[in-house]
């Protein structure tokens, strides 16, 4: 064998695969090109890793067949998967959102996609008639978020489908916070589905992911996949690699805080000092029936709550808290609480005295002992 320099040697040695192995867990693919056979073609079809990866390909169809479509697209974050979607419509094209969406997502087609000619108009989604006129001949895109962020509006899938599909646009349900364990949005009629992958599915707060899931292939399909493609918001192979392993728990993470979550909703329903509890999982929800209907193995594990009091005396609550941390973000093992109208700013729909709460694994004892404590304020 040719004897070859150090510096060549310490590439060439590095380089070395495994054949013929079978690795329980699938292993991390960080290369960036793949090496092209004799005759031009290249294994599996790997070329370059923003193109495509065998991390992210195992991802997408795990997401894929989770949620029972027939194409997935992971990306960098929720909000890249979002901005991918919105790019794959035309400049002239309307899209109708919620009326409580996400505040970032209202953001981006307020102050970035409506500078490109795409115009949006906000809608009660639980109100249908509302719903119903908000229509225009290029209405495109119906989004919904159900349970709502923060206020956990239910919206009803099935009938906003027919809507939708009636006048000719296609509806996209976020089913981030309940994900495909507790809601199954193409049974019911959506199109699209999205996911922040940051949340539920990677499940430990340590990746961020985004997704976007189409039921049947169609014009979107090609469209999304150049968007992917050709603007590389794509998630790398570790973070792809984090998302996949989190996948593997979620069913059991996420009943498990779905039934915490009950637990700590039902306890501050009847606490003097809470002005109110947004949870679909109790009977008193606006929601409730629709709920149960579309969510019918619970009804997760977010809720929202709304001290009696101001803004500063719900800050005060959430800073008396021990076991759960005051941070952003939600679908991780440990239990988050949030003042949303502080992060949100002044424009927002958010009461100033709500509480957003991420329930995790801690035991619920001691979840609900918190609560106690920081109530007696």
């Amino acid at each position: 064998m040719e004897e070859h320099q150090f510096a060549t040697k310490a590439i060439k040695t590095t380089q070395r695969a495994f054949e013929n192995i079978n690795p329980v867990t699938a292993p991390i693919y960080l290369s960036t090109t793949f090496k092209r056979n004799p005759d031009g073609s290249y294994n599996d079809g790997f070329v370059y890793t923003r193109a495509d990866n065998p991390n992210r390909r195992i991802l997408e169809q795990s997401l894929a067949e989770l949620e029972g479509g027939a194409d997935a697209f992971a990306f960098s974050s929720g909000m890249a998967a979002v901005s991918a979607l919105f790019q794959s419509l035309s400049p002239t094209d309307h899209i109708l959102l919620p009326d409580d969406i996400y505040f970032n997502i209202y953001l981006l087609v307020d102050e970035v996609f409506s500078r490109w000619g795409l115009t949006y108009t906000l809608v009660d989604m639980t109100d249908l008639n509302a719903l119903k006129a908000a229509f225009r001949p290029n209405t495109r895109l119906v989004w919904l978020e159900t349970p709502s962020n923060p206020q956990l509006k239910i919206t009803d899938i099935a009938e906003v489908a027919t809507i939708a599909h009636d006048q000719g646009a296609l509806i996209v349900v976020d089913n981030t916070w309940p994900t495909p364990v507790l809601q199954r949005p193409f049974d019911l009629g959506a199109d699209i589905v999205m996911h922040s992958t940051t949340k539920y599915f990677g499940g430990h707060s340590d990746v961020l992911g985004g997704c976007i899931i189409l039921r049947q292939e169609s014009a979107y399909t090609d469209r999304v996949a150049k968007v992917q493609v050709f603007s590389g918001a794509v998630p790398s192979p570790f973070d792809c690699w984090l998302i996949s392993r989190g996948i593997q728990t979620m069913h059991l993470r996420v009943h498990a805080q779905s039934n915490s979550a009950a637990e700590l909703a039902s306890f501050l329903s009847q606490h003097p000092r809470i002005e109110k509890v947004n949870y679909p999982g109790l009977s008193d929800h606006a929601g409730y029936e629709i709920a149960r209907r579309q969510m019918p193995n619970g009804a997760g594990g977010m809720l929202s709550i709304l001290v009696k009091g101001d803004g500063e005396r719900a800050l005060q609550v959430s800073n008396r808290l021990n076991v759960f941390t005051t941070a952003t973000s939600l679908g991780g093992v440990e239990s988050l609480v949030e003042h949303r109208k502080s992060i949100e700013g002044p424009s927002s729909q958010t009461p100033d005295n709500l509480l957003r709460i991420s329930v995790g694994l801690e035991d619920i004892g001691d979840l609900i002992e918190d609560w106690d404590q920081a109530l007696r304020l």
